[in-house]
């Protein structure tokens, strides 16, 4: 998608790959053929570069035809550089500006407490989004208002366009900032689909307050050249860059499904 756009975001969307798969394969509660219904979860990308792998997953679950995924970034696409939820059915909520996605998923939360919906609200953050002063008023208004429908993913790289994260603008201790607000911390390996799946579980019993899961990732994650390197944040392979991209990724394909045939 990347290559064919000749732009975009590469480090994030690989980072995020598994916590998308899992969410939308084995957590949320949705319905392709009504993209409106009314008791459906919803996702909430407040870290609107990550919208290339939202993509891979809404076409993938069966929202759109996956060949029209390389129309990415292209003149007159529906799958715009950041979301747009008039666009594409399954996008929640319009996205670019960063630090704002947090209260747009509380006033959803809200909404659907106020309306006796048992849905559930799922916000998708950055961590350089956490150097935001209105991120933080996001935060205390939910921890005081015990919205607990809402379940937020940090998205924990340690990179932004800049450089890392720490060295820009330290938001560390994070956890203990968001417990201090009266929030519920769990932290997981975020490309260990299972403990992604297990703490979404274990954010849905909680009922007094809203859920924050901390997701350690990779920056760029399968591709040898890219992880940990802040200069992916925000470009796209070209040329022999794509070739050794996809090779990296077709070999973890390929790792992976001979570990599930041994398993099996």
């Amino acid at each position: 998608m990347l290559v064919s756009a000749g732009s975009g975001h590469s480090a994030g969307p690989l980072d995020m790959a598994d916590v998308f798969t899992a969410l939308y394969f084995c957590v949320l509660r949705y319905d392709t053929r009504r993209p409106e219904w009314p008791d459906r979860d919803r996702l909430v990308l407040s870290a609107g570069h990550l919208a290339p792998v939202l993509y891979a997953v809404l076409a993938h679950a069966g929202y759109f035809p996956v060949k029209e995924l390389h129309t990415l970034r292209k003149i007159n696409s529906r799958l715009q550089g950041h979301p747009h939820n008039r666009s594409l059915p399954g996008i929640e909520n319009t996205s670019g500006p960063l630090g704002q996605g947090l209260s747009q998923s509380i006033g959803m939360a809200l909404a659907g407490r106020l309306d006796g919906r048992k849905y559930e609200v799922y916000c998708v953050m950055s961590d350089g989004e956490q150097q935001e002063g209105q991120v933080w008023e996001a935060v205390m208004f939910a921890g005081k208002n015990k919205i607990a429908n809402l379940t937020a993913f940090i998205d924990r790289n340690n990179i932004q366009i800049d450089g890392p994260v720490e060295d820009i603008m330290p938001i560390e201790p994070l956890r203990k900032k968001y417990e201090s607000f009266n929030w519920h911390v769990l932290e997981v390996d975020g490309h260990n689909i299972q403990q992604i799946i297990d703490a979404c579980h274990t954010a849905r019993a909680i009922w007094d307050k809203p859920v924050a899961i901390i997701c350690h990732t990779i920056p760029g994650k399968g591709v040898g050249f890219m992880e940990f390197d802040f200069h992916w944040h925000g470009k796209p392979p070209e040329g022999q860059e794509a070739v050794r991209a996809m090779k990296d990724l077709n070999s973890l394909r390929t790792l992976k499904g001979k570990i599930t045939s041994e398993h099996e």
